[in-house]
């Protein structure tokens, strides 16, 4: 694009090359018209001259040839006069027989057959080879008209000067031009120098370049506009710092809450969604925009309330599913966001993921039913016989005794499971404060082994315990324990007559397994997702009968993440069970 300075000095030295042009073509002009009526005057006031001083009656050709020649030596024209036939009487230069007739000269009919009081012919002279000027008066005796006195002039001098007068108005012009050059290119630069870096602010303006400054300060209007642009740069930049924070701000809320928000414009097209929507949806959030909210969504319940939103033009609450890409149980609340004349611009939808606070509902429901039904059972049991017994048969003193055995034991069963419950509940809520110890975990099993000794030998079970190796722990000596004798119990309780029981122990750089493996019943695959639930028995009879709460395994697996471990388990229905513990060495924090 060409410069604004070239611009403006191309118009300026336009304009200026016109006016100076006309100008020296009317100075010219005039300055010529100027000389040539200046010389007329003169050649009409020496025919004026020379009419009152020769008399064409009385004087003989001679006299007057004589007379004509005198006055010529006081001038510098020719003088001629002529008959009114066109002959030549006298001439100031020439011998008047030898010169042709005059009777067709331009300015000798003008006043012969015209009857001017004047004539005026400026033509080329074959003769004398340059311009030459003729002025004729009428020469009058009486009332008649008897000859011409023509009067001329060479205008070779005078064209010469009026050359010369135009190479001077030439040279002047173009002196003037030139200066005018200078001037122009100098105030064209000093008017478009502060616009052009104006118009460069600009542009880095509308880029995005806030920080962009006028530094050029001229004066007057362009002073003016160039402090305007700079206080309006520092507005923008202020502004634009203020919303490029706020939408930090904004973004970084949609980015880390876990609520996932959905902005539909009113054509049903996705405008933004934040991270959490995203994961909602198993998608990009990014690869959300754009698409409407039937193809992204993949959600008929959702999309069923957007349609009702951006129709009704009300918020809407509801509780709707996702079954991808995971099943989702979602509180979803979508309202209308309008313009500033109250037109429906879209929807915001605030979807709050709720699944577990319904799995939880579910397990504290499930929760006090299997409590109940766990509580019912003794209490059931010690009513029934206390009331067997008040009926009469404490008479009976082996059946009193008997039934006083049932009822003892179904306390001592209830008594273990509300300790269960309490012991649960204590260690979900971190009330019980562990106290960290260097833990023998060899010794530990082989105490568990001497406790439940008495039920092995029992059963007729082979229990395999590793060698004297020791081998320690960061723990609390007591929850390690529990956990053993937890995992160990079971073992016993499912493995039948016979069976095998080994319990070993190996150690890595930074951790330590424990494992409990058995030949007993086994777990099928529907069940294992399953067995550290509270209550949840795989075999529920046998697991009653041998007085367990269905509380072990949940409790175990709260003590082992107490100390930051792990537990897996592998098992085969009729084959046996493994359960693998895993306990850092070191304990950074309990």
């Amino acid at each position: 694009m060409q410069k604004l300075w070239l611009r403006i000095t191309f118009s300026f030295l336009l304009l200026m090359s016109i006016a100076l042009l006309v100008s020296g073509f009317f100075i010219a002009d005039k300055v010529k018209d100027t000389y040539m009526d200046l010389k007329k005057d003169q050649l009409y006031e020496m025919a004026q001259l020379t009419v009152r001083a020769i008399n064409t009656g009385t004087d003989s050709e001679v006299r007057l040839q004589e007379q004509v020649k005198e006055l010529s030596k006081t001038i510098t024209s020719r003088i001629t006069v002529i008959d009114r036939d066109g002959h030549v009487l006298a001439h100031s230069e020439d011998n008047p027989s030898a010169m042709e007739n005059h009777a067709d000269r331009p300015e000798v009919r003008q006043i012969i057959k015209s009857g001017k009081d004047s004539g005026i012919s400026i033509r080329y002279s074959k003769t004398l080879g340059y311009n030459m000027m003729y002025v004729t008066i009428p020469m009058i005796e009486g009332d008649q008209v008897t000859g011409v006195v023509r009067t001329s002039l060479s205008l070779e001098k005078v064209e010469q000067a009026i050359e010369h007068l135009t190479a001077t108005l030439t040279f002047v012009l173009f002196t003037a031009m030139l200066l005018t050059t200078i001037v122009g290119v100098r105030m064209a630069k000093g008017i478009a120098k502060p616009i052009e870096e104006m118009i460069t602010v600009s542009e880095r303006l509308k880029d995005k370049d806030y920080s962009a400054r006028v530094r050029m300060q001229p004066k007057g209007e362009l002073g003016r506009l160039a402090n305007a642009i700079n206080v309006l740069a520092a507005s923008l930049k202020s502004q634009m710092e203020q919303i490029q924070e706020n939408e930090q701000q904004l973004m970084g809320v949609l980015t880390y809450m876990k609520s996932g928000v959905l902005l539909v414009d009113k054509d049903g097209r996705i405008l933004l969604a934040n991270r959490a929507m995203g994961d909602m949806l198993g998608l990009e959030p990014e690869t959300l925009k754009g698409k409407l909210h039937v193809e992204a969504g993949k959600s008929a319940d959702l999309s069923r309330l957007i349609d009702q939103c951006l129709l009704e033009g009300k918020e809407i609450r509801d509780e709707i599913q996702f079954y991808f890409p995971d099943e989702r149980i979602l509180d979803a609340h979508l309202a209308p966001y309008v313009g500033k004349r109250n037109e429906l611009k879209g929807i915001v939808a605030v979807l709050h993921d709720i699944t577990d606070i319904r799995r939880l509902e579910k397990m504290r429901s499930e929760f006090v039913a299997n409590v109940s039904h766990e509580l019912k059972t003794p209490i059931t049991s010690v009513k029934g016989f206390a009331e067997t017994l008040l009926d009469g048969a404490m008479d009976d003193e082996e059946l009193l005794h008997d039934f006083l055995n049932i009822i003892h034991k179904e306390s001592v069963r209830l008594h273990r499971l509300i300790n269960d419950i309490l012991h649960l509940s204590k260690i979900e809520q971190h009330l019980v404060t562990p106290i960290v110890e260097e833990v023998n975990v060899t010794e530990v099993i082989r105490n568990v082994a001497e406790t439940i000794r008495k039920e092995v030998k029992t059963k007729g079970l082979e229990l395999e315990l590793p060698d004297n190796t020791n081998v320690w722990v960061e723990g609390e000596r007591d929850r390690i324990q529990q956990i053993i004798l937890n995992l160990v119990s079971n073992a016993v309780v499912y493995t039948p007559e016979g069976g095998k029981i080994s319990v070993s122990v190996s150690e890595r750089e930074n951790e330590v397994d424990i494992r409990v493996q058995d030949n007993g019943i086994g777990i099928s695959k529907k069940d294992l997702p399953r067995i550290f639930e509270r209550f949840y028995r795989v075999d529920k009879a046998r697991a009653r009968d041998s007085g367990g709460t269905g509380l072990g395994l949940a409790i175990v697996k709260h003590l082992i993440e107490s100390h930051h471990g792990s537990i897996k388990v592998e098992s085969e229905e009729g084959e046996g069970t493994i359960f693998t513990v895993t306990l850092p060495k070191k304990q950074a924090n309990m």
